[in-house]
C-alpha cells in the first residue's frame, strides 16, 4: 500500500509530464495514472503488476509508449484500446495469451520470455512490424511465423527481431483468407495442404449447433475478387447427404469491406445479392459476405466467407450474362442485354450484332442488325437468333465476344393489310388484287372475286383461287369486290380483308386471236373466229376476200368473194383457187355499235383438188322392174364427162366379209383409221388367206350391164334376181385429168317382185327361259322365230325384286346366263328383238320371270398352296367361294405319314414346317360354309414332300472349362436330320475373335489343335489356355453347312491348387522396371519385367497424375497400352503392372515413374491470307487457313484459347525493308491509312491454347500501299505486279451446285496461278482446306452445307513473279430445296427406312459399277442407325452394322462416287452404301447428321451438315 500512495504522489507529480518512468518499483495497481492525459511515454517495468486492471490507462490517450517488462501479468484483456500507442513491451511476464483490445497504431509488440502457448484472441493490429515473442511454448507451432503474418497482415516486416523469411511469406499465402479468423477464434494452427479442410471443419463445428436442423454445410467460399468483375460467394447446404432441394430454406446474403481479415468490416449498402462487384476502391481490400438461412418463418445466425484481398482488374472486360427479351414472335422488337464486368477499364459503349441461325445451319450475321435492339423479320421464323455482344472499354480494349442463343422464332399469325384492286376497270383487261401479307412465310392463301348484284346491292362469287381477274362483259356497270383470306406455310388461316372495285366500264367492241379454221382447199368450209369484248356481241359481220399476195396491205388488193354477212363460215369456190383468202372480221356490240374491223389472211393460197367423189351413192327398191338412181359428187376443178357403168355381183361382199370376221354388231366411226398411220411392205406378220382380202377386187369384179353405161338410172331386169348391184363411177376433169374410180354396192340382193319377205318383217312366236333358280347353274333360252333366215338377234337379261323393281343385267347379252350370288331373292327374265339376216328388226318380246333365285350350296370351287414346301419356311392357302353369303369357312392342317395315318395338326391360317415334317406330305382340308351355317363338302389338296433346310449351325457355346473335366459345348442345329458333323478343338493362348477366329487353323501363331470330337477333356497342357471349337454342320445326307467357330470366355482353370507348395511355388511373383514407353503421338504402351513362374493374365492399369500431385485411376483402362483422351492433357500418366502367375497367385502392383505432361498437338496456322485490297481507307483481314488433319481440327475446336494479331509496316521502301509494330493494332482487322501509302503492310498472328502454348509464328505480307487514286508515277512502279482484280465466285447457293472464280488479270502474260477452294464457319474467321480443290471450278456437296466456300487466288505471272492472294466468299451454302422438304419431313418422322446396296468387294482396284453387291435395309431414328440384311427363303435377316450416334461415329462421303458413302459407328465397324442417285445419297447423309446432332458440340442446326 505504501507503494502505491508513493505511485499516486508521483503521478500527481507528473501530471504534465510527456515522460514518466515509475520502473523497478513494487507497484501494483495503476490507480491514479488516468490524470496522465498528457503523457506518451510510460515505463512501469519490473513493478508487481499482476493485471488486470490496465482500465485507468484509456485516459491516457496521448500515450505513445508503454512498457510493462518484468512484471507479474498474467492477461491483457483489460487493456484498453489507445489511439496513438506504438510501442507495447510486455517481456517476462506470465501471459498465457495476447489477448486484448486492438490497438490502431501500434508498430511493435514485445512479449518475450513469457508462456503464451496460443494465438487465441490475437488483436487487430493494423499497422504492426514487429512481433516478438521469442522464449514462449508457442514457438514450437510449426510455421509459427507465417501464423503471425496471418494474423497481422502485409505491415509486418520482422518477426523476433529478424526480417521475415521468404519461404514463411510464401506458405502464409497458401492458407485460406479466414485463416487468421479461425487462428483467433482457437483453431489450432496446422500445414498449409490441410488448412482448407481443418478450418473449414472448424468453422462448421462453430456453427453446427446453431444450423438449421437437419441440414448440413458442405461448402463456403468466395472466387477471387477483381475489380469491377463479377465475385460470387458459394454456401451449399446439403439434407440428409444430399444436396438440399427444399424450396423453403432461403439464403440470404450481405457483403462487407474491411482493410484487413481481423478488422472490423463494414456493410456494403445494397449488396445484399449473391454476387458483388467490387470497385476500384476496393483494391486491396478483404471482402466478407454473411450468410443468413432461413427455414420458414425462422431465421438462423449468420454464417460467413471472406475473401482474399481485391486484385486490380485485368483492364480487359469480359461479359458476365447475356440475356434476350421479348416475344420471338415475328414483328416483335426483342432487346439484347449484357451484363459486363469492365475490369478496372473505363466503361464504353460494346459491340453488338445479331445472328440467324437456320435449321441444320451456321449462323449467318444479319446485315445491319448492330444495335442492342431488333425487329423480327420474315426471315428469322423458323430460325434461331444469336446475340453476339464484344464489350469494349474506353480505352479501346476488347473483351471476348460472349453469344446468347434465342429460341426459334415463331411466325405471326397470317394477316393482310393495305389490299387494293390494280389496273383498268374497264371491260377486257386484267385486274389484280394485292395485299401486304404479314405472319411467317404466306402459304396457299385464297383470294375470291365477287359481282355486285344491282338489284340488291349484295355480291356474289364469280372467281376464286387466283389473284388475277379478267374483265367480262358481265362486269360491265357493276362492282367487284376482292377478297383477300391470308394463309401461312403451316396452313392457318388469318381474318380476310376485302376492297370494292369502282364501277366496271364497258369497252368498244374490237375482236383479236381473229383466225381462219378449216383446210385451204377448194370447195372446203372454213370458218372464222375471233374473241369479241366490249359488251355482248351483237351481229358482228365478216366478208371474205381473194388476194395474190400473202401479206396483207389493208384493202389493198383484195377482190371480194362473198357480201358482208352474219355468217361466218364459207365455202371456198373454185374461182379462189391459187388465191389467199381474207376474212374481214367487223365486230358488232348488242347495240349496234361497232368497232374497228379486224383482217386475216390464210397460211397457204387455196390448193385445187385431183378429180375425186365426195360422196356415192345408189337410191331406189332392189325389187325387179324397180329403178335404182346413182348420184355423186363431184370435187377437183371443173368436171369434164366422168366415166359410169353398173354391174351385178353373185354375193355382197361387204356384209360377208363382215359376217366371216365377226364385225357385224360393229357401229361405224367418223374415222376408222389412223389417217397418219404408215404402213410398210415388210413389217408385221404375213396373211395366210389373201383371197379373203382380195375377193371384192381380184375375184369378183362383177358383170358390167353394157345397156346402161353412161347412164345414172338402171331399170332391174329379171337377170338381176337374187343379185347385188353396184355402181362405179370415174371421175374426169375438163382437162382430161382422171381421178381414181369408186364403186358403191346396194345393199340388198334384187328381190322377185312378188316376194314376201319384203312386205313383213322378223317376230318371235314364243320365248321361255330353259333351267333351275339356283344360284351356280346356267340358264339358256328356248325361242320360236319366224320372218325369214335370222341373224344376231338381241337378247336382255334383267333381274326383277319383290316389289317389282326392273333392273338390266350389265354385260348379259347372249342366250344364256349364268346366276350369281347377286341374283339370290330376285326374279329373272330376258327379253328378245329379232334380227334378220338382212338386218331387218322385228318387235322385243319378254319372257316370263323364273325365281325367286335361292342360293346354291356352299362349295369352293379351287384351293392352292401358297408358300415353299421346305423345312423353315411358312406354308398358307388361297381358297375361292360360292353359295349364297359366306359364313365362318374352316380348315384343318394334316401330316400324312408313311403308313397312311394322318396327324392333325392345328386350325390356324398358316403352317411353320419344321423338323418333324420333312420327307412327310401336308394335307389341307377347306369346308365351305354359308352365313346360315349350312356346311358344304370339304375339299382337300395335299403338298409335295417337304424338303429339308440348308444345314446350319444356330448356336455354338462352350462353357467354363477345367482340367479332366468334360467340355460338352451347347449346339443348336437346323436342316433336316443332323448328321455326323465336323469338330476340331484348338487351344490358343490369346483370346481371338472377330475374323482372327472364323480363320483359326493349327497353322496360325499360337494355336494347336487338340481334338477331333465333340466331347473334349482338357488336359494339362490347356491350363491358362483358350479353348476353341470348329463345327461344320452336316446333314444326314452328307451335305455341308457354314462352319461356326466358338471360343470360351475364359481359359481353362486347373483342376485344383496344390496344397504343398515348394517354396518357388509360395513366393509371390513380381515385377521390376515398370516404365512408359510412347508409341506415337497420343499413344503410350506399359512394360516391365515379370518374375516368379509362369505368368497368367497380369492386371494392367492406368493413372492420371493431376498438377497438385493427385494420383487418379482410369476407368476402363486395363490393357497394356493406352490412348490419350481429353482428360489427359495437363497431367502426368502412370502405369500400372500387377503381376499374376498361371495358377492366380496374384503380386503387388507396381507403378511406374510418370510421364511428361501430356499435352495435345500445338495449334497451327498452315498459312496466313489477307482479304481487302492493299489500297488507303480499305480493310485489310487476316484470316486463318487450319490444317486440314482431323487432329488439328479437334485441337482449333477444343483447345484453342485465343488468336494475338500484330501489324507492321516496312520501314523502307523497295526491296530491302524491315518492319516496325504498329501500336494498338492487336486486332485481325486493320484499316490502311494514309500514311501507309507507298509501304507494305504486314500482319503476323500466333494462336494461344488453353494450356498457355503458343504456336508458331505465321504471317502474310501485302504488296506496296497504293491511293486511292493511282498517279502514273505509281502506275510505272506497280504495272508489272501481277495481280487480280475484281475476284468474285460465281455459283447458286447451294449444295448441289457448281461454283467458278473469276476475276481481272493483270500485270503481264498470265502463267500458272494458284488457286485453293477452302471452307469457312459463319462467324469464324478460321479456314478448312478441302483437299485437291486447286481448280477454277468447284461441285459443291453435303459437307459444305452451312459453310463459305472460300477460293484463294494467287497471281503467277510466266516467269514465275507471284502477286498478293486475294480472296473471295460466297454466302453460307444452303440446302437444295427439294432435299430439304424431305430431310425435313423424315427429320419430323424421327424413324426412317432406305434401300441400298453393300458392296462386299471393297477393293480400291476394282471397275466402277464392278462389285458384288447385295441388298441392305438402312434404319434410322433418334437413337441409332442400323443396317440389315435382308432375310430369303434359306435364311433370316441379320443385322450388320448397329450403333449409336456417340462419337467417334460420322458419315463420310466419297467425293470420285456421288452415289457412295461410308457409315462409321467405330474403329471396327463400317460400311459402305451405295444408292441409286445423289439426291438419295444427300437426304440419308443429312437425315443422319440431323439425328446425330445432340453428341455434337456443334449440332446440325448450326452447320445443317439440317432442323429437331
Amino acid at each position: 500500500m505504501e507503494e502505491d500512495a508513493r505511485l499516486f504522489i508521483q503521478i500527481r507529480d507528473s501530471i504534465n509530464n510527456k515522460f514518466v518512468y515509475l520502473r523497478d518499483n513494487l507497484l501494483s495497481t495503476l490507480e491514479g495514472v488516468e490524470i496522465l492525459k498528457r503523457v506518451k511515454v510510460l515505463d512501469l517495468s519490473f513493478n508487481d503488476f499482476k493485471g488486470p486492471g490496465f482500465e485507468p490507462l484509456e485516459s491516457c490517450k496521448a500515450l505513445q509508449q508503454l512498457y510493462l517488462a518484468g512484471n507479474q501479468i498474467t492477461s491483457l484483456i483489460s487493456l484498453p484500446q489507445l489511439p496513438n500507442l506504438e510501442f507495447l513491451s510486455v517481456a517476462q511476464n506470465k501471459l498465457k495469451s495476447l489477448s486484448m483490445a486492438s490497438q490502431p497504431r501500434l508498430q511493435v509488440l514485445a512479449a518475450s520470455k513469457n508462456k503464451i502457448s496460443t494465438l487465441k484472441g490475437f488483436p487487430y493490429l493494423p499497422v504492426l512490424e514487429h512481433l516478438r515473442v521469442e522464449e514462449n511454448p508457442i514457438l514450437q507451432i510449426s510455421h509459427l511465423e507465417a501464423a503471425s503474418i496471418l494474423l497481422v497482415g502485409p505491415t509486418l516486416k520482422k518477426f523476433n527481431d529478424r526480417d521475415l523469411s521468404r519461404e514463411e511469406v510464401a506458405i502464409a499465402k497458401r492458407y485460406p483468407a479466414h485463416t487468421a479468423l479461425c487462428i483467433r477464434d482457437g483453431w489450432e494452427f496446422c500445414r498449409p495442404e490441410h488448412a482448407i479442410d481443418s478450418t473449414f471443419r472448424f468453422l462448421v463445428e462453430q456453427w453446427r449447433d446453431n444450423s438449421p436442423a437437419g441440414y448440413l454445410i458442405k461448402d463456403i467460399s468466395i472466387d477471387q475478387p477483381f475489380e469491377e468483375d463479377a465475385c460470387q460467394c458459394h454456401f451449399v447446404f446439403v439434407k440428409d447427404g444430399t444436396p438440399s432441394i427444399c424450396p423453403n430454406l432461403v439464403l440470404k446474403f450481405q457483403w462487407f469491406i474491411g482493410e484487413r481479415s481481423l478488422s472490423n468490416f463494414t456493410a456494403i449498402p445494397e449488396a445484399i445479392e449473391q454476387v458483388y462487384w467490387p470497385k476500384h476502391e476496393d483494391i486491396g481490400k478483404v471482402l466478407k459476405v454473411e450468410c443468413t438461412p432461413m427455414l420458414g418463418e425462422t431465421e438462423y445466425p449468420s454464417i460467413f466467407a471472406m475473401s482474399s484481398p481485391v486484385s486490380p482488374g485485368t483492364g480487359c472486360p469480359k461479359v458476365v450474362s447475356l440475356d434476350v427479351h421479348g416475344e420471338l414472335v415475328e414483328g416483335n422488337i426483342i432487346k439484347g442485354y449484357a451484363k459486363v464486368a469492365w475490369c478496372g477499364g473505363t466503361p464504353g459503349k460494346g459491340v453488338a450484332s445479331w445472328l440467324r441461325r437456320r435449321w441444320n445451319s451456321s449462323p449467318v450475321v444479319i446485315v445491319g442488325a448492330e444495335d442492342e435492339e431488333y425487329r423480327l423479320t420474315l426471315e428469322d421464323i423458323d430460325s434461331s437468333l444469336v446475340f453476339m455482344y464484344t464489350p469494349v472499354t474506353e480505352e479501346g480494349v476488347k473483351g471476348e465476344a460472349q453469344y446468347k442463343h434465342t429460341d426459334f422464332v415463331k411466325a405471326a399469325l397470317p394477316s393482310v393489310n393495305n389490299v387494293r384492286i390494280i389496273g383498268v376497270h374497264v371491260e377486257g383487261n386484267i385486274i389484280k388484287g394485292v395485299g401486304d401479307y404479314f405472319g411467317g412465310r404466306e402459304g396457299p392463301s385464297k383470294f375470291d372475286w365477287l359481282r355486285e348484284t344491282i338489284d340488291t346491292g349484295d355480291f356474289f362469287l364469280v372467281s376464286s383461287g387466283t389473284a388475277e381477274y379478267t374483265l367480262t362483259k358481265e362486269d360491265v356497270g357493276r362492282r367487284l369486290a376482292f377478297v383477300y383470306i391470308p394463309i401461312n406455310f403451316e396452313g392457318q388461316e388469318g381474318e380476310s380483308v376485302s376492297v370494292v372495285s369502282e364501277t366496271i366500264k364497258q369497252a368498244p367492241p374490237k375482236v383479236t386471236n381473229v383466225k381462219i379454221i378449216g383446210d385451204i382447199r377448194e370447195n372446203n368450209k372454213v370458218t372464222v373466229t375471233g374473241v369479241v369484248t366490249g359488251g355482248s356481241e351483237g351481229s358482228s359481220r365478216v366478208q371474205w376476200f381473194k388476194t395474190r399476195s400473202s401479206v396483207l396491205d389493208g384493202e389493198n388488193g383484195l377482190e371480194a368473194v362473198s357480201t358482208s354477212k352474219i355468217a361466218k363460215a364459207f365455202r371456198i369456190p373454185l374461182g379462189a383457187v391459187g388465191y389467199y383468202i381474207v376474212a374481214k372480221f367487223t365486230p358488232m356490240a348488242a347495240d349496234g355499235e361497232s368497232g374497228e374491223p379486224a383482217f386475216v389472211i390464210s397460211e397457204k393460197a387455196v390448193e385445187t383438188l385431183p378429180p375425186s367423189l365426195n360422196f356415192l351413192s345408189i337410191t331406189g327398191d332392189y325389187i325387179e322392174a324397180g329403178i335404182v338412181t346413182a348420184s355423186y359428187g363431184y370435187i377437183g376443178g371443173h368436171e369434164g364427162k366422168s366415166i359410169y357403168n353398173w354391174y351385178l355381183h353373185e354375193r355382197k361382199y361387204t356384209l360377208d366379209i363382215l359376217a366371216d370376221t365377226g364385225m357385224l354388231d360393229f357401229k361405224p366411226v367418223d374415222t376408222p383409221m389412223d389417217l397418219n398411220v404408215k404402213l410398210v411392205p415388210d413389217q408385221g406378220e404375213p396373211l395366210l388367206d389373201l383371197g379373203r382380202y382380195r375377193r371384192l377386187v381380184e375375184s369378183d369384179s362383177g358383170t358390167l350391164i353394157p345397156e346402161v353405161s353412161g347412164l345414172l338410172q338402171y331399170r332391174i331386169s329379171k337377170d338381176a334376181i337374187g343379185k347385188f348391184v353396184s355402181f362405179k363411177c370415174t371421175p374426169v376433169r375438163d382437162d382430161g385429168v382422171v381421178g381414181e374410180p369408186r364403186t358403191c354396192l346396194g345393199q340388198e340382193r334384187v328381190r322377185p317382185e312378188y316376194c314376201w319377205t319384203h312386205l313383213r318383217s322378223p317376230r318371235l312366236l314364243s320365248l321361255q327361259i330353259v333351267g333351275t333358280a339356283v344360284e351356280g347353274t346356267s340358264l339358256s333360252v328356248d325361242k320360236k322365230y319366224w320372218g325369214g333366215e335370222e341373224g344376231d338377234s338381241v337378247f336382255c337379261w334383267f333381274r326383277t325384286s319383290s316389289d317389282g323393281i326392273q333392273i338390266e343385267v350389265n354385260n348379259a347379252s347372249t342366250a344364256s346366263y349364268k346366276l350369281s350370288v347377286d341374283d339370290i331373292g330376285f326374279f329373272v327374265s330376258v327379253s328378245c328383238e329379232p334380227v334378220r339376216r338382212d338386218w331387218a328388226r322385228g318387235p322385243i318380246f319378254l319372257s316370263e320371270q323364273i325365281g325367286p333365285i335361292i342360293a346354291g350350296p356352299p362349295t369352293c370351287p379351287s384351293l392352292e398352296f401358297l408358300g415353299s414346301m421346305m423345312e423353315g419356311q411358312r406354308l398358307s392357302f388361297v381358297a375361292s367361294y360360292s353359295g349364297g353369303e359366306k359364313g365362318n369357312c374352316f380348315h384343318e392342317w394334316f401330316r400324312l405319314k408313311s403308313n397312311g395315318s394322318k396327324e392333325k395338326l392345328k386350325a390356324d391360317e398358316f403352317l411353320n414346317l419344321g423338323i418333324e415334317d420333312v420327307g412327310k406330305v401336308i394335307e389341307l382340308v377347306y369346308t365351305p360354309v354359308r352365313s346360315d351355317g349350312i356346311r358344304g363338302s370339304p375339299r382337300s389338296i395335299t403338298s409335295e414332300r417337304i424338303a429339308p433346310g440348308e444345314p446350319t449351325g444356330l448356336e455354338l457355346i462352350i462353357p467354363d472349362c477345367c482340367e479332366d473335366e468334360d467340355v460338352i459345348p451347347q449346339k443348336k442345329y437346323f436342316g433336316g436330320q443332323e448328321g455326323v458333323g465336323e469338330y476340331v478343338w484348338y487351344r490358343t493362348k490369346n483370346k481371338l475373335d472377330g475374323s482372327s477366329l472364323m480363320d483359326i487353323s493349327d497353322t496360325c501363331d499360337g494355336v494347336v489343335t487338340c481334338g477331333k470330337t465333340l466331347i473334349y477333356t482338357p488336359s494339362l497342357e490347356a491350363v491358362g489356355a483358350y479353348l476353341a471349337l470348329y463345327w461344320l454342320p452336316t446333314r444326314a445326307d452328307g451335305k455341308c453347312g457354314k462352319p461356326l467357330v466358338s471360343i470360351c470366355s475364359s481359359p481353362v482353370n486347373p483342376a485344383s491348387l496344390l496344397t504343398n507348395q515348394s517354396e518357388n511355388m509360395a513366393a509371390l511373383p513380381i515385377v521390376s522396371n515398370v516404365r512408359v514407353k510412347k508409341l506415337s503421338s497420343g499413344n503410350y504402351c506399359g512394360e516391365g519385367e515379370y518374375f516368379g513362374g509362369y505368368e497368367g493374365s497380369s492386371l494392367f492399369s492406368w493413372y492420371r497424375e493431376t498438377n497438385d500431385g493427385t494420383i487418379i485411376l482410369i476407368n476402363g483402362a486395363n490393357s497394356s497400352t493406352y490412348e490419350v483422351t481429353d482428360s489427359d492433357y495437363n497431367c502426368r500418366l502412370l502405369f500400372g503392372y500387377t503381376p499374376v502367375r498361371s495358377d492366380s497367385i496374384v503380386g503387388e502392383l507396381k507403378l511406374s515413374e510418370p510421364t511428361e505432361v501430356i499435352f495435345p498437338e500445338l495449334p497451327r496456322v498452315e498459312m496466313l491470307a489477307l482479304t481487302g485490297k492493299a489500297v488507303e481507307g480499305d480493310i485489310l483481314t487476316a484470316i486463318e487457313v487450319i490444317p486440314e488433319t482431323e487432329t488439328q481440327q479437334q485441337v482449333w475446336s477444343k483447345y484453342k484459347k485465343d488468336i494475338k494479331y500484330q501489324w507492321f509496316c516496312s520501314t523502307e521502301m523497295g526491296d530491302n525493308k524491315s518492319f516496325e509494330p504498329i501500336p494498338l493494332q492487336q486486332s485481325c482487322s486493320y484499316k490502311v491509312r494514309i500514311e501507309d501509302i507507298g509501304r507494305c503492310l504486314r500482319c503476323e498472328c500466333t494462336v494461344t491454347d488453353v494450356f498457355g502454348r503458343s504456336s508458331d509464328l505465321a504471317y502474310a505480307e501485302t504488296s506496296t500501299i497504293s491511293p486511292d487514286w493511282v498517279t502514273d508515277e505509281y502506275i510505272s512502279l506497280s504495272r508489272w505486279i501481277p495481280r487480280i482484280d475484281k475476284l468474285e465466285i460465281e455459283g447458286r447457293g447451294f449444295h448441289t451446285n457448281l461454283y467458278a472464280v473469276r476475276g481481272i488479270y493483270s500485270g503481264g502474260k498470265e502463267g500458272k496461278s494458284r488457286i485453293q477452294w477452302l471452307r469457312s464457319m459463319v462467324g469464324s474467321p478460321d479456314l478448312i482446306s478441302i483437299p485437291g480443290e486447286i481448280g477454277r471450278m468447284y461441285e459443291a456437296n453435303v459437307d459444305d452445307v452451312g459453310y463459305r466456300l472460300v477460293a484463294i487466288y494467287t497471281p503467277i505471272r510466266e516467269d514465275g513473279v507471284e502477286g498478293q492472294p486475294v480472296s473471295a466468299s460466297t454466302d453460307p451454302i444452303a440446302v437444295e430445296p427439294d432435299v430439304f422438304k424431305e430431310v425435313k419431313q423424315k427429320l419430323d418422322l424421327g424413324s426412317v427406312k432406305f434401300e441400298a446396296l453393300c458392296d462386299k468387294d471393297r477393293s480400291s482396284k476394282k471397275d466402277t459399277g464392278v462389285g458384288s453387291f447385295e441388298r441392305r435395309i438402312l434404319e434410322v431414328n433418334r437413337k441409332r442407325v442400323k443396317v440389315v440384311k435382308p432375310g430369303s427363303k434359306t435364311s433370316f435377316p441379320t443385322t450388320e452394322i448397329r450403333g449409336s450416334y456417340a462419337p467417334p461415329f460420322h458419315v463420310e462421303l466419297f467425293r470420285n462416287d456421288q452415289h457412295r458413302l461410308r457409315i462409321v459407328v467405330d474403329s471396327e465397324n463400317e460400311v459402305d452404301l451405295m444408292v441409286q442417285s445423289r439426291h438419295l445419297r444427300d437426304v440419308i447423309v443429312l437425315v443422319i447428321r440431323g439425328l446425330a446432332q445432340r453428341f455434337n458440340s456443334t449440332s446440325l442446326n448450326s452447320l445443317l451438315k439440317i432442323e429437331t
